[in-house]
């Protein structure tokens, strides 16, 4: 049990720490640091780059994710570690993001521009933001004129005509000039001799406003730009002239977010002439110092972010064109991949207090519903197959894999993710579907369903959109659920589920091969030749529905594929080619259909009966089900499953 000793040495631990770190000196001590490692005093644009590169990242085709594999294989997707762990099915965007900061910090164009995200409540817009100003406090300390409020890059004490030889003797190229305040200090303080002015290390940080500055929407009725630029201290001006610069209090946002960054959250419910700083900022790299004092230099990467709504409304005044110019737009849609949305939801669970049991499957049926309210229709395919598609899954239909091009999907398509269900509405429906079982202590796929449901029916929608998210519940996600419940129910009745598919597989291999090729069999344990057992082929086969003169075609294409398969070296298994696995799977639910119909609905069990239902039992509670769930879903498949 930790002690007060032990609460005092992690305290005294850490400020030695920092105070090891923290460096304090002269403008000619910095001027050495400066000639030893001239990446030191980086713009703010490349820093931020840096920051996100120095994590490393990897090529979307060597991860081990096969449905991104298949979905992007025509894509030069990358995968960045900075923002891998957080954000799941935006690989665009970031991708987006990073290439803004990479031609910003060579200093082209986009290090002029304003980066604005764009996209529906809670897609992850302002999570971004927060992960770009995480990672600059996390990030080392960087050098500062001492005293500044806006955190300045010494070497701007340099004076210009000097300038071109210190950026030959250091390396570095000097933009930028000193702010009126430490102009002031430097010639009343320093006597004008800047190589004594002193230079310190500061951390980054956004609750101190040290280099990461936040704009909230502000009140139209009154928009103060002192919140940007900072203002004159009042109390001052009885001391001191109007004109003299320490009555300046540069604290705006703009101000303590140099050489860092700056959030404008709801960008565009502010007035036009108040982003004006905004895109002087960034466009001219200075803003207006409160008063008479001229202009202030500053660096900083701007971030604005709002929804689709306020960014229309604000592009069709045609007297925002300006400002329009200078505004690189990156989508931030919902994620459309179903794998990534439960990786969203076990993030957000894994981060709060919910520490309820959640059943197999649950976190799948609310992202398919959360996916299917964001698709768009499409003539090629239906929605719950575009759902599947879209997360790299191949699907089966009549006993061949569906030839759609996803990228065809996507591109008939306009605002796909940009509006639906948002994370936050699942998320209050997991939530309600606990407090409707507090007693079990336990969520399920079917009380999040009628949560889901329940929250629909009372939700502020257009009649056509209410009916719409109703049908994806009550038909198309219940129909998909008794599959995946059939399935399940499968495997706990199958002793070793998955030996009995891969025996079944080689056997359906060893007698299409000798079909195909007019070969004989070799029995595996008694070594005698057979003919192929066509009987048995059909029985695999006419599970989807390939019947007739069909099955010769298909076992071919078994053969072929998976010879192919073999020759790239890859493992082949019963998963390997879909629509067999699909054939594989449904045949051992035939087996046991009946079996175990009769056993989940009946009221009374014999001997026999009582032990395979128990052995169900056990097996699904080994595979993650708890005694409350199992109960649940049993009783559902009894009432939904095998009607009589």
């Amino acid at each position: 049990m930790a002690s007060k000793d032990t609460f005092a040495r992690i305290i005294q631990e850490d400020r030695a720490a920092h105070e090891t770190k923290s460096w304090k000196g002269s403008f000619l001590d910095y001027l050495e640091k400066v000639r030893e490692d001239p990446t030191i005093p980086k713009l703010a644009h490349a820093r931020l780059y840096d920051l996100i590169i120095r994590s490393g990242s990897e090529d979307i085709q060597s991860t081990e994710d096969a449905g991104a594999k298949r979905l992007y294989k025509d894509d030069p997707l990358k995968v960045y570690n900075f923002f891998r762990d957080e954000f799941f099915g935006i690989e665009k965007t970031v991708s987006q993001i990073v290439r803004y900061f990479h031609s910003a910090s060579l200093k082209g164009e986009e290090s002029r521009q304003v980066l604005y995200l764009m996209g529906p409540v809670g897609s992850g817009k302002s999570s971004l933001v927060e992960r770009l100003q995480r990672g600059l406090e996390e990030s080392e300390p960087f050098y500062a004129i001492a005293g500044s409020t806006m955190n300045e890059e010494p070497l701007q004490l340099i004076p210009k005509h000097l300038r071109k030889e210190f950026e030959k003797m250091l390396g570095v190229h000097i933009e930028g000039d000193i702010s009126p305040v430490t102009r002031f200090r430097l010639e009343q303080e320093f006597g004008g001799r800047y190589e004594d002015f002193p230079v310190e290390m500061r951390d980054f940080s956004k609750r101190a406003r040290v280099g990461i500055g936040v704009v909230p929407p502000v009140d139209p009725n009154n928009q103060d730009t002192s919140v940007l630029i900072g203002s004159e201290d009042i109390s001052k001006l009885d001391v001191y002239s109007e004109g003299d610069p320490r009555v300046l209090d540069l604290n705006g946002a703009l101000n303590v977010g140099n050489r860092g960054v700056v959030e404008f959250i709801e960008v565009f419910k502010n007035e036009t002439e108040y982003l004006h700083a905004m895109i002087t900022a960034t466009q001219e790299k200075v803003i207006p110092a409160p008063g008479r004092h001229g202009m202030v230099h500053v660096d900083t990467v701007i971030i604005a972010h709002s929804n689709e709504a306020e960014w229309q409304k604000f592009k069709a005044d045609h007297t925002n064109e300006a400002i329009l110019d200078r505004i690189v737009v990156v989508k931030v849609p919902y994620n459309l991949r179903l794998s990534e949305e439960v990786k969203i939801y076990q993030k957000i669970i894994r981060h709060s207090d919910f520490r309820a049991h959640v059943a197999p499957h649950t976190l799948e049926v609310a992202s398919m519903f959360a996916i299917l309210s964001r698709l768009e229709p499409s003539a090629k395919c239906d929605v719950m197959t575009k759902l599947k598609l879209y997360n790299g899954e191949e699907v089966v239909e009549k006993g061949k894999t569906k030839r759609i091009d996803v990228r065809e999907l996507r591109d008939e398509t306009k605002r796909e993710g940009m509006s639906g269900i948002s994370t936050r509405f699942i998320m209050k429906a997991l939530d309600n579907a606990l407090s409707d079982n507090v007693d079990g202590n336990c969520i399920n796929p079917i009380n999040v369903r009628e949560a889901l449901i329940t929250m629909v029916k009372e939700a502020d929608l257009a009649d056509d959109e209410r009916k719409r998210l109703l049908e994806f519940l009550q038909d198309v996600l219940h129909k998909e659920y008794l599959e995946i419940l059939e399935k399940e129910i499968t495997k706990a009745f199958v002793y070793s589920y998955q030996e009995q598919a891969e025996s079944l597989f080689q056997n359906y291999l060893d007698h299409a091969e000798a079909f195909v090729n007019k070969t004989r069999v070799k029995d595996r344990n008694t070594k005698e030749e057979l003919h192929a057992d066509e009987g048995f082929l059909k029985s695999i086969e006419e599970q989807i529905a390939i019947i007739g003169s069909a099955a010769d075609g298909f076992r071919q294409e078994v053969i072929a594929y998976l010879w192919a398969t073999s020759r790239r070296g890859e493992t082949i298994s019963y998963l390997s080619y879909e629509p067999l696995k699909e054939a594989i799977e449904k045949k051992l639910m035939t087996s046991v259909r009946d079996i175990s119909r009769i056993i989940t609905k009946a009221r009374t069990r014999d001997e026999d009966q009582t032990q395979k239902y128990n052995a169900m039992v056990s097996n699904l509670l080994d595979h993650g089900y708890c005694e409350s769930c199992v109960d649940v879903v049993l009783k559902y498949a009894a009432n939904n499953l095998w009607k009589d």
